[in-house]
């Protein structure tokens, strides 16, 4: 059922969301662009209106001030940056690898092992060779094989079981550790298909899996992994981070990530692109279906990053690819023209959520496989984060601000 949209009185105009926060017209579309504020078509057209419920928002955080607490509580929520790595770099074009242009990587053909040994800083080491490839074991193979269970689920019920046979998990040896990671990267794609242990390169076990034999298709998969690979401090890769800084072994770190990624406002937003998608096609026309979500204030799922204000490079490659690859397709023309659409009456382009469903749906593929190549995919990235956290051998232990209810004068500690 789709949520009701703002009323007219939750919607205010520039001039007066200026004036309740104290700032200039140009800090007002700063803000918007950074998605600190969400704005809707004017009654004109022309005008813009804004969310009465983001200006009261950050109004209330101005008046709070701007102290260390503040500073540090609003961090938590794309803010400044809390920690530093070395593993990836957000930029307008793309997302970088430790230097090197994700979607660069793409094109010269790189897979989510070429992308797992640079984010994993392997050097000339490649902890994919002579890999064994060994059966599930016995208490492990009834769950990983069991086709009836979701992927995320399946594969969080099976790897803290493979934890118990993995020898030297403890290991803090880069060397060892890598090759810890590059098996898990294996068996984890395994699990989401419920297949058995593969030597092949993630994206053919995934693409058979599927559709066997689409060359095309794989190399969509391929495309698709290397750009989910990382994305610098996630909520998924924070999640991650925080148990390996316990110095937990990767199998609890990867679980870490997997649960963080099945919540609905991260991995789940795949889901709703397809929804999108799909609900799109019984309308009469895209532009009469987004036209008409956008004004009642509803949201375009599978469109627009914070991140990236002038668009997800991430999902353009990937639409880029699609285009090429599918031209002539009814429903690459479909999604096409709700990506027109979206842009022509929101402004928003698409971004990789989105783009990991339009990949399901034009394939005539249901919608679990967007989430399963995302789960894949970032599964590098959360293990060069943990390696990254346990090598700076710290804890992560933030503190919190108490906001409850104080203890009584003279009342027992």
């Amino acid at each position: 059922m789709t949520q009701p949209g703002p009323a007219d009185g939750d919607l205010i105009a520039a001039p007066q969301a200026c004036a309740l926060l104290g700032i200039s017209p140009a800090t007002l579309y700063a803000y918007v662009s950074r998605g600190l504020i969400e704005s809707r078509p004017g009654p004109d057209h022309r005008s813009r209106v804004y969310l009465r419920r983001d200006i009261e928002r950050l109004a209330q955080r101005k008046k709070a001030g701007r102290g260390a607490a503040r500073g540090a509580a609003q961090s938590l929520d794309r803010g400044l940056p809390v920690m530093e790595t070395a593993i990836s770099l957000i930029r307008p074009d793309s997302p970088y690898y430790r230097g090197r242009a994700a979607v660069g990587m793409v094109r010269a053909g790189a897979t989510l092992e070429d992308a797992a040994r640079l984010l994993w800083d392997c050097g000339d080491s490649d902890p994919f060779a002579g890999l064994d490839v060994e059966g599930w074991p016995a208490r492990v193979a009834p769950i990983a094989t069991d086709a009836s269970l979701p992927p995320l689920k399946r594969a969080m019920a099976s790897i803290p079981l493979l934890a118990v046979d993995q020898r030297d998990s403890l290991n803090a040896a880069p060397a060892a550790r890598r090759r810890i990671a590059a098996t898990l990267l294996r068996q984890n794609a395994a699990l989401l298909v419920a297949g058995a242990p593969d030597a092949r390169p993630v994206h053919r076990v995934l693409a058979d899996a599927w559709r066997p034999g689409d060359e095309a298709f794989a190399d969509l998969v391929r495309a698709a992994l290397v750009l989910c690979a990382d994305h610098e401090l996630n909520v998924s890769a924070f999640a991650a981070r925080v148990v390996a800084s316990t110095g937990a072994h990767l199998h609890g770190t990867v679980c870490a990530g997997l649960s963080a990624l099945s919540g609905p406002r991260h991995g789940g937003a795949t889901a709703r692109a397809y929804a999108l998608i799909a609900d799109a096609a019984g309308a009469r026309s895209a532009s009469a279906f987004i036209g008409e979500r956008w004004r009642r204030g509803d949201e375009l799922p599978g469109f627009h990053h914070v991140l990236y204000p002038d668009g997800d490079p991430r999902g353009a490659e990937v639409l880029a690819m699609l285009r090429r690859y599918r031209a002539g397709d009814p429903r690459m023309a479909h999604v096409d023209a709700l990506v027109q659409a979206a842009a022509e009456t929101s402004g928003r382009l698409p971004n990789i959520d989105g783009m990991l469903a339009a990949i399901c749906y034009v394939h005539g593929l249901p919608e679990t496989p967007a989430l399963v190549m995302f789960a894949a995919g970032r599964l590098a990235g959360w293990l060069a984060h943990a390696q990254e956290q346990q090598a700076a051998d710290r804890l992560i232990r933030p503190r919190a601000q108490y906001n409850g209810v104080l203890p009584e004068s003279g009342a027992d500690a």
